[in-house]
């Protein structure tokens, strides 16, 4: 009797880091559960590209959760009356950051892991290039699973579960030269802040200008 895979909950967003971390889970030979949000973000269009990802990628099961995200108000991303910078911004925290955005979503995922008896939250959270998110630094994510195992009844009785970033001290050319590497079809993901009604990338927010420039590097 072959063992059964190790489960892993991955947060799929459609874009590049995301993806990559799900090729990446599936690669090692975990049986991958994708979670994707949707939380009125100006960008719904990701959640399109957040499906195709996951059929191409061959996940176990992809859920898209609604999720109502109480400070909304303050971030571009959800508040059309703020808009998304179209230069890098000199702020330390951009105002397209939205307010607790990953602890809402890896709880999502750490109660639906639980539910599955899936001990891997796996997230392309990254800080070398990426906006400047508190929510994607490291001792925020150290904390968060220790928070999982003391927090649930798994954990109480002896399981563990492991908040997985492989992405987290990768530049954007080595996560997408990874992800080529797995096979992995961009073409199919969307980063973009602040995309058309179609879902075209406007190529010009923060999100669309590190992905260009790592794209162009690689060329």
């Amino acid at each position: 009797m072959k063992p059964r895979k190790i489960r892993a909950v991955v947060l799929l967003s459609g874009g590049v880091d995301s993806t990559t971390c799900l090729a990446l889970a599936a690669s090692k030979g975990r049986e991958v559960y994708a979670i994707s949000f949707d939380y009125g973000q100006r960008h719904r269009a990701e959640l399109a590209a957040a499906r195709r990802v996951a059929r191409q990628i061959g996940c176990r099961q992809h859920r898209v959760v609604r999720v109502e995200v109480p400070g909304a108000g303050a971030s571009a991303l959800t508040n059309r009356a703020i808009g998304v910078p179209k230069r890098k911004s000199r702020a330390a925290i951009p105002v397209t950051y939205v307010p607790a955005r990953n602890a809402l979503f890896l709880a999502h995922a750490l109660s639906w892991a639980e539910s599955i008896g899936a001990f891997e939250i796996w997230i392309g959270a990254n800080v070398v290039d990426y906006s400047g998110y508190p929510d994607c630094r490291p001792a925020f994510l150290r904390t968060f699973e220790r928070m999982a195992n003391l927090g649930t009844k798994a954990g109480t009785e002896g399981s563990r579960f492991r908040i997985v970033a492989p992405l987290l001290r990768m530049r954007k050319i080595e996560i997408i030269r990874l992800g080529l590497r797995l096979g992995v079809d961009y073409a199919s993901t969307l980063s973009c802040y602040d995309p058309s009604p179609r879902g075209r990338p406007c190529l010009r927010c923060d999100s669309c200008r590190i992905r260009e420039k790592a794209f162009k590097n690689i060329e």
